[in-house]
């Protein structure tokens, strides 16, 4: 009997104590975002969209809508975010087969940590940086020529800048500060400080051409003027047996505002009017076509289609995933 209550003693201790402990709980770690590439083939040629990361506009940037029409516009899209318009910024690789271009090339650390990524993000995709034998900037803001070059030393080795006149004459020329208001000319310094930092080592190369507002193409990518947003800012429109493809800049800065009101302007844009003129004539255009559009401000990847019913608001459908 002594032996029997002694077992069940010790197994009644033996049950409390291991009820008592505590348990530690599972922890399973939050996973970072996979990787900023995409590619989407045509035919031989490979486009390949380069994340360079997200970005945040506030709503007031945006000319000549009210602040309930922003709202009802963002609602119907989902877009209400309270730290501003979502944007990406976005680079592409056009890979013909025997040449691996580059049109724009991000932002780099012009603009913070947020930024930065498609130097990364290139290699993440199969390519190395090496590579890259031509690009194509469309204009020469910051956020699209910083990442050419780190710290005064080329990331493209190997490759040739193709530059509009226009635009490579309004930054770089010392006269264009003086015919600024004078509250504009602090910020327009800063700005073309950033972009011959960027540009140094490639002028020091001479691997920059800069193109005339009277050439046509280069190979298979045809200059498309944009004017506008910037002097000289140029669209690309690459020409492929299956499709065209056109590589837009910064035409359009948000895929709700812009599409569903196109006349409305963007504080970004130094010629707001000519901005305004050439994306109503260029979204026209990409309607009624049916071409395929490459955006570096559009969500990634940024490459869609343009529709319109009316002729009057616009809709951005963005490429269906392909593996």
């Amino acid at each position: 009997m002594k032996t029997l209550k002694t077992l069940f003693l010790a197994l009644t201790l033996s049950t409390t104590s291991f009820t008592t402990q505590a348990v530690e709980p599972t922890i399973i770690p939050i996973q970072k975002q996979v990787a900023g590439y995409y590619h989407h083939q045509i035919g031989n040629t490979q486009i390949t969209a380069l994340l360079d990361g997200t970005n945040y506009l506030n709503p007031s940037m945006f000319k000549g809508l009210s602040d309930s029409e922003k709202t009802e516009i963002l609602k119907k899209y989902a877009a209400v975010n309270d730290k501003g318009i979502q944007t990406s910024v976005n680079a592409f690789l056009i890979n013909t087969g025997n040449q691996l271009l580059m049109v724009d090339s991000g932002a780099a650390s012009c603009f913070g940590a947020h930024l930065g990524s498609i130097y990364n993000n290139l290699k993440a995709s199969g390519y190395q940086p090496t590579q890259v034998n031509g690009i194509f900037l469309t204009h020469l803001h910051p956020d699209h020529v910083c990442g050419i070059s780190n710290n005064g030393v080329a990331n493209y080795p190997n490759a040739t800048l193709h530059i509009a006149k226009t635009e490579y004459d309004y930054w770089m020329s010392p006269n264009t500060v003086k015919k600024l208001p004078k509250e504009k000319q602090a910020g327009f310094l800063g700005t073309v400080e950033k972009i011959k930092v960027a540009l140094t080592p490639y002028e020091k190369a001479k691997k920059i051409k800069v193109f005339s507002d009277k050439s046509l193409a280069f190979g298979d990518v045809q200059f498309k003027p944009s004017f506008g947003h910037t002097p000289g800012h140029y669209s690309f429109k690459l020409k492929t047996p299956e499709q065209d493809v056109v590589f837009i800049g910064d035409i359009v800065h948000s895929h709700t505002l812009q599409f569903d009101k196109p006349e409305t302007a963007i504080e970004f844009d130094i010629d707001p009017k000519a901005a305004v003129e050439t994306r109503l004539k260029h979204f026209a255009e990409y309607a009624k076509n049916g071409q395929l559009i490459a955006a570096p401000h559009l969500p990634f990847p940024g490459l869609g289609h343009i529709y319109s019913k009316d002729g009057q608001s616009y809709q951005w459908i963005p490429v269906h995933f392909k593996d």
